[in-house]
Protein backbone atom coordinates (compact mmCIF):
# COMPACT_ATOMS: atom_id res chain seq x y z
CA UNK A 1 0.00 0.00 0.00
CA UNK A 2 2.78 2.43 0.93
CA UNK A 3 4.56 1.72 -2.37
CA UNK A 4 1.35 2.41 -4.32
CA UNK A 5 0.85 5.73 -2.51
CA UNK A 6 4.51 6.67 -3.10
CA UNK A 7 4.10 5.90 -6.81
CA UNK A 8 0.89 7.96 -6.96
CA UNK A 9 2.51 10.84 -5.10
CA UNK A 10 5.43 10.83 -7.56
CA UNK A 11 3.06 10.70 -10.56
CA UNK A 12 1.06 13.65 -9.21
CA UNK A 13 4.24 15.65 -8.53
CA UNK A 14 5.40 15.02 -12.12
CA UNK A 15 2.04 15.86 -13.73
CA UNK A 16 1.05 18.83 -11.57
CA UNK A 17 4.46 20.27 -10.64
CA UNK A 18 4.26 23.43 -8.56
CA UNK A 19 0.45 23.42 -8.61
CA UNK A 20 0.66 21.07 -5.59
CA UNK A 21 1.04 23.28 -2.52
CA UNK A 22 1.03 20.41 -0.08
CA UNK A 23 0.86 16.61 -0.24
CA UNK A 24 -0.04 14.45 2.78
CA UNK A 25 -0.70 10.74 3.29
CA UNK A 26 -3.09 10.11 6.17
CA UNK A 27 -5.03 6.94 7.02
CA UNK A 28 -3.94 5.30 3.81
CA UNK A 29 -5.13 8.06 1.48
CA UNK A 30 -3.29 10.82 -0.32
CA UNK A 31 -4.49 14.42 -0.05
CA UNK A 32 -3.08 17.20 -2.19
CA UNK A 33 -3.74 20.89 -1.71
CA UNK A 34 -3.90 23.35 -4.61
CA UNK A 35 -4.36 27.11 -4.81
CA UNK A 36 -7.75 28.45 -5.98
CA UNK A 37 -6.09 29.92 -9.08
CA UNK A 38 -4.71 26.48 -10.02
CA UNK A 39 -7.85 24.45 -9.28
CA UNK A 40 -9.22 24.11 -12.82
CA UNK A 41 -5.83 23.42 -14.40
CA UNK A 42 -5.00 20.82 -11.74
CA UNK A 43 -8.39 19.12 -12.05
CA UNK A 44 -8.14 19.03 -15.85
CA UNK A 45 -4.74 17.36 -15.58
CA UNK A 46 -6.01 14.86 -13.02
CA UNK A 47 -8.88 13.97 -15.35
CA UNK A 48 -7.12 14.01 -18.74
CA UNK A 49 -3.56 12.82 -18.06
CA UNK A 50 -3.41 9.10 -19.01
CA UNK A 51 -0.93 8.37 -16.21
CA UNK A 52 -3.52 9.59 -13.68
CA UNK A 53 -6.99 9.20 -15.28
CA UNK A 54 -9.08 10.38 -12.33
CA UNK A 55 -12.24 10.24 -14.42
CA UNK A 56 -14.68 9.71 -11.54
CA UNK A 57 -15.63 12.37 -9.01
CA UNK A 58 -17.05 10.60 -5.95
CA UNK A 59 -17.95 13.63 -3.84
CA UNK A 60 -17.47 17.34 -3.23
CA UNK A 61 -17.33 18.31 0.44
CA UNK A 62 -17.53 21.72 2.08
CA UNK A 63 -15.50 22.24 5.26
CA UNK A 64 -15.77 24.97 7.90
CA UNK A 65 -12.51 25.27 9.87
CA UNK A 66 -13.90 27.76 12.40
CA UNK A 67 -12.72 26.68 15.85
CA UNK A 68 -10.76 23.77 14.33
CA UNK A 69 -7.74 24.26 16.59
CA UNK A 70 -6.43 27.02 18.82
CA UNK A 71 -3.40 27.33 16.53
CA UNK A 72 -5.38 27.40 13.25
CA UNK A 73 -4.53 30.56 11.29
CA UNK A 74 -5.65 29.55 7.79
CA UNK A 75 -8.79 30.39 5.81
CA UNK A 76 -12.12 29.34 7.26
CA UNK A 77 -13.67 27.48 4.30
CA UNK A 78 -12.32 24.71 2.09
CA UNK A 79 -13.67 22.44 -0.62
CA UNK A 80 -12.53 18.82 -0.85
CA UNK A 81 -12.87 16.68 -3.99
CA UNK A 82 -12.72 12.88 -3.68
CA UNK A 83 -11.51 11.37 -6.95
CA UNK A 84 -11.04 7.81 -8.16
CA UNK A 85 -9.09 6.40 -11.07
CA UNK A 86 -10.73 3.15 -12.11
CA UNK A 87 -7.98 2.58 -14.69
CA UNK A 88 -5.18 2.71 -12.07
CA UNK A 89 -7.25 1.62 -9.04
CA UNK A 90 -6.24 4.76 -7.14
CA UNK A 91 -7.87 7.44 -5.02
CA UNK A 92 -6.84 11.00 -4.28
CA UNK A 93 -8.33 13.82 -2.26
CA UNK A 94 -7.91 17.38 -3.61
CA UNK A 95 -8.37 20.29 -1.19
CA UNK A 96 -8.65 23.97 -2.05
CA UNK A 97 -9.18 26.80 0.43
CA UNK A 98 -11.50 29.72 -0.30
CA UNK A 99 -9.54 32.97 -0.20
CA UNK A 100 -12.29 35.17 1.25
CA UNK A 101 -14.02 34.14 4.51
CA UNK A 102 -16.79 36.71 3.99
CA UNK A 103 -17.61 35.45 0.49
CA UNK A 104 -16.20 31.92 0.11
CA UNK A 105 -15.91 31.00 -3.56
CA UNK A 106 -14.04 28.71 -5.95
CA UNK A 107 -14.46 27.84 -9.62
CA UNK A 108 -16.95 25.12 -10.59
CA UNK A 109 -15.56 21.82 -11.90
CA UNK A 110 -18.81 20.83 -13.65
CA UNK A 111 -17.11 21.16 -17.06
CA UNK A 112 -14.61 18.48 -15.98
CA UNK A 113 -16.91 16.14 -14.00
CA UNK A 114 -20.62 16.58 -14.66
CA UNK A 115 -21.41 14.78 -11.38
CA UNK A 116 -20.11 17.88 -9.57
CA UNK A 117 -23.37 19.69 -10.37
CA UNK A 118 -25.44 18.44 -7.44
CA UNK A 119 -22.45 18.07 -5.09
CA UNK A 120 -21.57 21.74 -5.55
CA UNK A 121 -25.18 22.76 -5.03
CA UNK A 122 -25.15 20.82 -1.75
CA UNK A 123 -21.95 22.56 -0.57
CA UNK A 124 -23.48 25.92 -1.55
CA UNK A 125 -26.71 25.16 0.29
CA UNK A 126 -25.13 23.89 3.51
CA UNK A 127 -21.96 26.04 3.72
CA UNK A 128 -22.67 29.04 1.50
CA UNK A 129 -19.64 28.31 -0.72
CA UNK A 130 -20.19 29.85 -4.16
CA UNK A 131 -19.03 27.88 -7.21
CA UNK A 132 -18.29 30.46 -9.88
CA UNK A 133 -19.54 29.45 -13.32
CA UNK A 134 -21.92 26.77 -12.03
CA UNK A 135 -24.81 26.35 -14.50
CA UNK A 136 -27.59 26.26 -11.87
CA UNK A 137 -26.35 27.17 -8.40
CA UNK A 138 -29.38 27.10 -6.10
CA UNK A 139 -30.41 25.31 -2.92
CA UNK A 140 -30.91 21.56 -3.16
CA UNK A 141 -31.60 20.26 0.38
CA UNK A 142 -33.18 23.15 2.29
CA UNK A 143 -36.33 25.00 1.34
CA UNK A 144 -36.26 27.95 -1.07
CA UNK A 145 -37.12 30.38 1.72
CA UNK A 146 -34.48 29.02 4.08
CA UNK A 147 -32.25 31.66 5.68
CA UNK A 148 -28.56 30.93 6.25
CA UNK A 149 -26.38 27.85 5.75
CA UNK A 150 -26.97 25.13 8.38
CA UNK A 151 -23.54 23.41 8.34
CA UNK A 152 -21.65 26.58 9.20
CA UNK A 153 -20.35 26.35 12.74
CA UNK A 154 -21.88 29.69 13.72
CA UNK A 155 -25.38 28.69 12.54
CA UNK A 156 -27.76 28.49 15.54
CA UNK A 157 -28.99 25.02 16.39
CA UNK A 158 -32.63 26.13 16.21
CA UNK A 159 -32.18 28.09 12.98
CA UNK A 160 -33.54 31.54 12.17
CA UNK A 161 -37.02 30.92 10.78
CA UNK A 162 -39.66 28.22 10.99
CA UNK A 163 -42.32 27.16 8.53
CA UNK A 164 -45.89 26.31 9.50
CA UNK A 165 -49.35 26.16 8.00
CA UNK A 166 -51.57 29.07 8.99
CA UNK A 167 -55.25 28.00 8.98
CA UNK A 168 -56.46 31.61 8.86
CA UNK A 169 -54.41 32.52 5.79
CA UNK A 170 -54.80 28.98 4.40
CA UNK A 171 -51.18 28.81 3.30
CA UNK A 172 -47.69 27.98 4.51
CA UNK A 173 -45.96 30.92 6.22
CA UNK A 174 -42.47 31.64 7.51
CA UNK A 175 -41.87 33.31 10.84
CA UNK A 176 -39.06 33.89 13.32
CA UNK A 177 -38.23 30.80 15.37
CA UNK A 178 -40.33 30.64 18.54
CA UNK A 179 -38.71 27.72 20.35
CA UNK A 180 -38.85 28.24 24.10
CA UNK A 181 -35.69 27.35 26.05
CA UNK A 182 -36.18 24.14 28.00
CA UNK A 183 -34.39 22.10 30.59
CA UNK A 184 -32.63 19.18 28.93
CA UNK A 185 -31.07 17.64 32.05
CA UNK A 186 -33.15 14.61 33.12
CA UNK A 187 -34.66 14.79 36.58
CA UNK A 188 -33.87 12.05 39.05
CA UNK A 189 -36.77 10.97 41.24
CA UNK A 190 -35.71 9.22 44.42
CA UNK A 191 -38.14 7.14 46.42
CA UNK A 192 -38.00 7.75 50.14
CA UNK A 193 -36.86 4.75 52.11
CA UNK A 194 -35.69 2.97 48.93
CA UNK A 195 -32.58 1.56 50.68
CA UNK A 196 -34.62 0.27 53.62
CA UNK A 197 -37.34 -1.29 51.46
CA UNK A 198 -34.98 -4.00 50.27
CA UNK A 199 -34.22 -5.15 53.81
CA UNK A 200 -36.26 -7.79 55.53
Amino acid sequence: MAETLDTLQAALATALGDKVRKSVVDRGQLTIEVAPADLLAACSTLHDDASLAFTTLLDVIGVDFRGYAATWKGPRYAVVYNLISIKHNARVRVRVFCENDEFPAVETVTNIWTSANWYEREAFDLYGIVFKGHPDLRRILTDYGFVGHPFRKDFPVSGYVEMRYDPEQKRVIYQTVTIEPREIVPRVIRETGYAESGKK
